[in-house]
């Protein structure tokens, strides 16, 4: 096996068999206070790929923090060939203010390519690509829903690439949404650079979910060995995951307050009743009902809607029924209630 090359991140060489941590310099703050955002990277002694794994890109979005917070602590990546380059908190201004967006409002996530020269949000965008996205070949970004809004764990990706395929279902989330392309997304910025990423979406802003949190350290640990970065296990148990023909959200018609809200991953008929909604004083009620038949990827967390308010992401399977099965399994295998029922390897891997 050849050896690894080292790669250099800032201003820092990274050599094989090193792990090392990077403090990358940002824009300051109006403190005088300088800013850096945390890097990790592992590069291994034998040769592999070069990939990165990212959060916080919203800087709300917690889940992916803890992630790769779990993940660099792994026993496995002590045997890594090739290169992981962890970056747990790329929006540091947001990540500190618990706010999705950066100080000037901007969303980082549509600010790619960037410029050296530009606002907060372009320059943060450009450090990023510059020094982490182009010297890798693949890319995992891990995101979660807005405030108030859960979701399901999910891979979502450009499945018309051959490379992303097996990539996502080797990761074992059950649901894979085929995902347009959105400009200023680095998933966007990315691909024009032929690098392909893969978004993890997984449970809501400001809150840990465990479920979510143990599915995607596997995910990437399965993602790795999948891509030669780590020798495959023994025994393991294969995932199954449902590719969504389409998504769409379901819209409160009125104002009020909604109750009886179906959970995350519920099968649902067409005209099956998601929710009601009624006003405060009992006298109106009004059923918001599915539209075709699906599982509910996505959801609203609040008990208040307005008229036109999105209240629940349903995606669209060619088998409702079997879709329905593969979250099932999905939850058994992740979900910290039902842990004794389930292969401790599975669990640790």
């Amino acid at each position: 096996m050849a050896t690894n090359k080292p790669i250099t991140i800032g201003k820092v060489e990274i050599k094989p068999g090193q792990r090392v941590s990077v403090n990358l310099p940002i824009a300051n703050l109006y403190t005088s206070t300088s800013l850096h955002m945390p890097v990790k990277v592992i590069c291994g002694r034998r040769a592999g790929p070069v990939i990165f794994v990212s959060a916080a890109i919203h800087g709300d979005e917690l889940n992916g923090v803890e992630i790769i917070r779990r993940l660099l602590k792994r026993q496995a990546l002590k045997s890594v060939r090739g290169t992981l380059i962890a970056i747990p908190i790329v929006n540091v201004h947001g990540f500190i203010d618990q706010s999705r967006y950066l100080p000037d409002r901007r969303d980082l996530n549509r600010s790619f390519p960037g410029s050296p020269k530009g606002s907060i949000a372009a320059r943060l965008a450009n450090t990023f690509l510059k020094e982490i996205v182009l010297k890798c070949e693949f890319g995992i970004d891990l995101h979660t829903g807005a405030i108030d809004r859960a979701n399901l764990p999910q891979i979502r990706a450009n499945l018309d690439d051959p490379r992303i395929p097996e990539l996502a279902q080797a990761f074992g989330a059950p649901v894979v949404v085929n995902a347009a392309l959105r400009d200023g997304s680095l998933r966007a910025c990315a691909g024009g650079h032929d690098i392909p990423v893969m978004i993890y979406e997984a449970g809501e802003a400001l809150r840990f979910d465990e479920l979510s949190i143990r599915a995607g350290i596997r995910g990437i640990l399965e993602v790795m060995r999948k891509l030669g970065m780590l020798p495959p296990l023994k025994s393991t148990k294969t995932s199954h995951v449902v590719t969504a023909r389409s998504t769409s959200w379901v819209r409160a018609s009125t104002s009020g307050i909604v109750t009886g809200a179906v959970p995350l991953g519920t099968r649902v008929k067409e005209n099956d009743r998601l929710a009601l909604i009624s006003d405060p004083l009992g006298d109106l009620q009004e059923a918001v009902n599915a539209p075709f038949d699906g599982i509910v990827i996505g959801a609203s967390r609040l008990p208040l809607a307005h008229e036109g308010d999105a209240l629940f992401h349903l995606a669209d399977f060619r088998s409702v029924g079997r879709a329905e099965g593969v979250v099932e399994e999905f939850a058994a295998i992740h979900d910290p209630a039902l842990r004794r029922t389930v292969e401790p390897n599975l669990l640790e891997t």
